[in-house]
């Protein structure tokens, strides 16, 4: 979708300032809030690309005032609404209400290692077809404007680029998102030539890699 989060290339948009010796966390309720979102990962009430599609959501305004774990706290709550995991009423007066549904087993902490290990496995699938493109190749990203959910980048459709490795097959994120099916096709990683992306202005020395899917892509 073509919103605020895309913000890649955008003027206009302010500085961005760098903090010296930035710590992970600035408050401890973020930690929390980190610690909250991957404990429902681990859960599987919900995928990866659905809780990217759910930050998306969030209206323009409020999405531009909200510091980065605001964003995340906003999409928890919205998806816990979403999968009945809670109630407004719980939510408003903090606490669960009797026969609240129970998470089984429980994530306790010792758990946490193993559910956490290694993410990109749970989206890694085989692949049986040839990948569509082969690595040196020219392609150009396909100048599409999907209304859900999409992980190519607005500033890069329909202009050159170069693969540059095939990562091998995944879950196509576009669709994973609105539970539409996995469709697993071959990943990407794909090389733009900054001044393919911003013009004449941008360094020639510089590039953006971007991952992308076969179904992004199409012969130059």
């Amino acid at each position: 979708m073509n919103g605020v989060h895309d913000m890649g290339g955008m003027h206009g948009m302010g500085p961005i300032v760098y903090e010296k010796d930035q710590p992970v966390f600035h408050k401890p309720w973020e930690a929390k809030t980190l610690a909250m979102n991957v404990a429902m990962r681990a859960g599987n009430k919900w995928n990866i690309d659905t809780s990217r599609y759910q930050i998306e959501r969030i209206p323009a305004a409020e999405y531009l005032r909200m510091s980065y774990y605001e964003k995340w706290y906003v999409r928890l709550v919205e998806l816990l609404l979403q999968t009945g995991c809670i109630t407004r009423d719980e939510l408003e007066h903090g606490h669960e209400f009797p026969g609240s549904p129970k998470a089984t087993p429980a994530l306790t902490a010792d758990r946490v290692p193993a559910v956490t290990a290694n993410w990109s496995a749970a989206v890694a699938r085989d692949v049986a077809t040839p990948p569509r493109f082969r690595e040196g190749e020219t392609v150009r990203a396909r100048n599409s404007h999907p209304i859900g959910h999409t992980r190519l980048p607005r500033y890069a459709r329909g202009k050159l680029g170069v693969i540059h490795r095939n990562h091998g097959g995944f879950v196509f994120a576009d669709l994973n998102a609105h539970s539409l099916g996995e469709k697993p096709q071959h990943l990407y990683s794909v090389r733009f030539a900054a001044r393919e992306l911003w013009g004449d202005g941008a360094s020639e020395r510089d590039s953006v890699y971007i991952d992308l899917w076969d179904d992004h892509l199409e012969p130059a």
